[in-house]
């Protein structure tokens, strides 16, 4: 199923304030590298990883409870980011979850 144009939104008001606040000479870099992916995932919300469902988070399932299915984006220095695509009557959105290192994301999906 590719080539699946989405919009992109946020999880929720904590993520979307955490993009707002990237604004340091050093998180411009990072606040472009995270453009350009919401942009790869609007002309194709598919263009990521799908996580296997055993393998998605209990603390994405009590903060996101209509979480069905789980994304990854890879990021420049091993950063990911983290998505669920979500369907429409119209319109496919891809929802930002978070984005973290690869550390925390080992720690997260329990590598």
């Amino acid at each position: 199923m590719a080539g699946v144009s989405s919009e992109i939104v946020f999880g929720d008001e904590k993520v979307k304030s955490a993009f707002e606040k990237l604004d340091s000479v050093k998180e411009q870099n990072f606040r472009k590298q995270l453009i350009k992916a919401f942009k790869n995932l609007k002309e194709d919300a598919y263009c990521g990883i799908q996580i296997p469902k055993r393998l998605i988070p209990k603390e994405y399932i009590k903060r996101f409870s209509v979480l069905t299915n789980l994304w990854k984006y890879n990021l420049p220095d091993a950063w990911r980011l983290i998505y669920t695509i979500k369907n429409g009557d119209i319109t496919v959105l891809s929802v930002i979850l978070e984005w973290l290192d690869h550390k925390e994301y080992e720690r997260r999906f329990r590598y």
